[in-house]
């Protein structure tokens, strides 16, 4: 790691899908250590995804002990900790003893889609109150999920022990020595059950799901005294967002002529607002409520990303597909069209039941080349949505493990028709978070060489981009 000087250093932990990251900045914006401790999800039933939460607890607590003893005396340089977790994933647990009663319910789990569906008259008015649309990879059918099928969740209602939430929360608690029960404004706007201009739970909402205010976490600013971390040194916690909110400043303070791109298992593209916008076909939400600062933005969503690759590569039993895709991407052959719906249609279509399917054949690495391309097209999709209305667009900013693909981000330029701006940094979310905690410093931007895609006239993409838009109309209207 790079030399650092002798001013303070920050530490800032990410709890994602498939690792726990912790990761220590100093004040300039270079990172001095760094650890990551990979962490399991299950599938123990078709849109069923969870994780275990001593298992995440655990991998976090290691990862901190890991930086600090790769740090030695420097350790105690850290001022203060911060913690970015996946948002819409939930738990529920013993207020009393802090033992889980549930499994972490993923982002990606659609378990109680078919439960939800009996709320869809109220769909725009809870998109207008949350800036969510009505779907179950939010929290509140989740929760409502478990009180109805867990009786220990139940047992627990009951007596007055129950909590539950967003993972942030769990871990808060778990990971402090206050056992704090608080929620961040940016996890806590992913559970369908939070108002956005009121900045707290709804209650309408509440009644609606029947869930229990008593249950929940307080819901407090993402810069706040958290508590203590207790393990290893004992730090201030003192900054928690969801891990796309997080990424969001991964280079300084978000511009609203830019789109922020973060590409991993999901792929995330948002645009900052001035003040809360409804968008029929996109959400809205808060990032980031700090003092008297609140920054808003509009999202698009795209659930199939990484998530498509993988199922991809179980699919045709493909081995090693990460290691091959970049050269299957430079090939000049024509790529079927793939109309991905792996885990769920998100924005701006938003059909949850929606059947992937190839349009076309191909060989097995052209058929992994056409569902590249569907990630590059929805992300199209959701950029075409966020140019409408404001002030148009003039730079893609670009992180995430599928940004390594020089070739995948080249196409997002080409069609986007604007640059695509890619930092050698690819942790934004630990490196978001570092530079709330450090105090917005002004220099941090400049500190982040990367490459530059320029947009070049593609004709065939385009053309293949045109055939696939009337190819997912055809299927969306054959399928309503």
């Amino acid at each position: 790691m790079p030399a650092d000087g002798p001013g303070p250093l920050f530490l800032a932990l990410d709890q994602g899908g498939h690792a726990s990251r912790a990761l220590v900045f100093d004040e300039h914006g270079t990172t001095i250590a760094r650890t990551l401790r990979d962490v399991r999800d299950f599938h123990p039933q078709p849109d069923w995804v969870e994780q275990d939460p001593d298992e995440l607890v655990a991998s976090l607590t290691d990862a901190i002990h890991e930086v600090e003893d790769e740090l030695g005396e420097r350790a105690q340089r850290i001022i203060a900790a911060g913690l970015a977790t996946q948002r819409s994933s939930i738990v529920c647990w013993d207020r009393i003893t802090g033992e889980a009663l549930s499994p972490v319910l993923s982002w990606q789990d659609r378990r109680a889609q078919d439960w939800l569906a009996r709320f869809i008259p109220q769909a725009d008015a809870i998109h207008r109150t949350t800036g969510l649309m009505l779907s179950a990879h939010y929290g509140a059918s989740k929760l409502r999920w478990c009180l109805d099928h867990l009786p220990r969740v139940a047992a627990a209602a009951a007596d007055k022990r129950l909590a539950m939430g967003p993972l942030a929360s769990f871990l808060v608690f778990r990971l402090t020595e206050e056992r704090s029960q608080l929620c961040d404004p940016g996890n806590a706007a992913r559970t369908l059950l939070f108002n956005l201009e009121r900045l707290d739970w709804d209650d309408g909402l509440l009644h609606c799901f029947e869930l229990s205010r008593d249950a929940l976490p307080q819901v407090v600013p993402n810069r706040f005294a958290y508590g203590h971390l207790a393990c290893g040194v004992r730090l201030p916690l003192t900054l928690v967002n969801g891990d796309q909110s997080a990424a969001l400043f991964a280079y300084g303070s978000p511009e609203p002529d830019c789109a922020y791109l973060n590409m991993g298992t999901g792929a995330f593209v948002q645009r900052r607002l001035g003040a809360p916008v409804y968008h029929p076909r996109l959400l809205s939400g808060i990032v980031l409520q700090d003092n008297d600062e609140i920054v808003h933005v509009l999202e698009g969503t795209v659930n199939g990303a990484g998530a498509a690759l993988a199922w991809l590569a179980e699919e045709l039993a493909i081995n090693d597909l990460e290691a091959q895709l970049s050269g299957w991407l430079e090939q000049d052959a024509e790529p079927p069209l793939f109309l991905n719906g792996i885990a769920g249609l998100g924005a701006p279509f938003w059909a949850p039941n929606f059947e992937s399917r190839f349009v076309g054949h191909g060989e097995p690495w052209q058929k992994a080349v056409a569902v590249a391309e569907s990630i590059v097209f929805l992300i199209q999709s959701n950029l075409d949505e966020l140019q409408s209305g404001s002030t148009p667009l003039k730079l893609i900013v670009a992180s995430g493990g599928l940004t390594h693909y020089d070739a995948l981000c080249q196409r997002i330029s080409d069609l986007a028709g604007m640059p695509l701006y890619r930092p050698v940094e690819h942790e934004a979310t630990a490196r978001g978070l570092a530079w709330l905690l450090a105090g917005k410093p002004r220099d941090w931007p400049e500190t982040m060489p990367g490459t530059s895609f320029r947009p070049r006239t593609n004709p065939a993409l385009q053309a293949r981009y045109v055939r696939w838009q009337s190819a997912m109309t055809a299927a969306l209207n054959h399928q309503g």
